[in-house]
């Protein structure tokens, strides 16, 4: 029985891409094999790779001066790859917003001066920190954030406009609100949260930021080599990449960002709104900033939480348990999530506060 997955990454996935991967696991494309099977240099292969870039592309609107990448080694790799790309001058600014944005600072003074100008952990990661009035560095080589807080349940609800090229992990968001990909330097995304399964990240850069990679970068973190063959330097994660072809057509299908966006306010709007009208449930993050893919609250106490979640799972509403750091539930309601996932876990809240009240 198919349960309602609201984990975190990696992440539920629609139903119609699971069934097709499921009906062309043992032949895909006539080749009388696994995509698993066959080797990355197979012209069916390669179509794969060019069609899932081609869907990143339109359904993001690409410039056609920006690189489109499939690499390895998650976000978590790209917090190492963005200096040994881009701090030609030794100097980034970075605005800490949350565990993931300080991984990305931390990672980031190893290879140079990593200038922490907004920092939100005073809040316990609640809000964003104002972006029009952080004091950013006129010789920093780029301005890294992390557009949405997977853990803390936050989002940037604009986007700093600063001098210095802009590079975003946006992994739990991309794909579910439109967003101007000629306003940052580069994007990036680890899969398992809103694309496909673990393995595979998206990297969008402008192809001028990443000529001239530093001398100590190695071959395999250069975005430069990773474009110029296709993302087919070596051996890359094929079966990820298949499924995320296979996630963007049938976004694509479904009308685009634009309409998958509709969706996933009104499905967070559901859920808000119910928190917020409960005395019994809270949701500590400031309004304007709440996430629409993340979402955590807490019960009055932390024995009732557990009871949700044990409760919860025997119904069919799984992996709601918080993140270590912040305690309580976090339901993630990623683009994958449907509207029906989103009314069952508000119903059962429902029922769960007048049992338990």
């Amino acid at each position: 029985m198919r349960v309602y997955n609201f984990a975190a990454g990696p992440s539920t996935l629609p139903i119609e891409v699971l069934e097709k991967a499921q009906a062309e696991f043992l032949d895909f494309a006539g080749t009388g094999m696994s995509v698993c099977e066959i080797s990355h240099r197979d012209k069916a292969y390669d179509a794969v790779v060019k069609q899932a870039e081609a869907l990143v592309r339109e359904l993001l609107n690409v410039p056609e001066d920006y690189a489109v990448i499939f690499v390895q080694g998650g976000a978590s790799q790209q917090f190492a790859a963005i200096p040994l790309n881009l701090m030609h001058n030794g100097k980034a600014d970075y605005i800490v917003t949350g565990n993931f944005a300080k991984k990305a600072w931390q990672e980031g003074q190893i290879y140079g001066e990593a200038v922490k100008i907004g920092d939100s952990s005073d809040k316990t990661y609640t809000y964003i920190p104002n972006v029009d009035t952080l004091n950013y560095s006129p010789d920093a080589d780029y301005v890294h954030i992390t557009s949405n807080n997977t853990i803390f349940g936050t989002r940037y609800d604009k986007f700093p406009t600063c001098k210095a090229p802009l590079v975003a992990d946006m992994s739990s968001e991309i794909f579910s609100r439109e967003i101007d990909v000629s306003k940052f330097g580069v994007i990036y995304a680890g899969a398992q949260k809103n694309l496909a399964p673990a393995g595979v990240t998206i990297v969008i850069a402008k192809r001028e930021l990443i000529q001239n990679p530093l001398k100590i970068c190695p071959t395999m973190l250069k975005w430069k080599i990773q474009d110029e063959n296709g993302s087919l330097y070596n051996t890359p994660p094929c079966f990820s990449i298949y499924m995320a072809k296979l996630v963007l057509e049938s976004l694509k299908a479904k009308g685009g960002v634009a309409a998958i966006n509709q969706v996933n306010e009104y499905k967070a709007k559901l859920l808000y709104d119910f928190i917020d009208n409960s005395s019994f449930y809270t949701n500590s993050v400031v309004p304007q900033f709440r996430s629409i893919m993340n979402v955590p609250f807490v019960t009055p106490n932390a024995e009732l939480d557990a009871k949700f979640i044990a409760e919860s799972k025997k119904a069919g509403l799984v992996s709601l348990k918080g993140h270590r750091l912040v305690g309580g539930m976090r339901a993630s309601i990623y683009n994958a999530m449907p509207v029906e996932g989103v009314k069952a876990l508000v119903e059962f809240m429902k029922k769960f506060e007048m049992e338990n009240k």
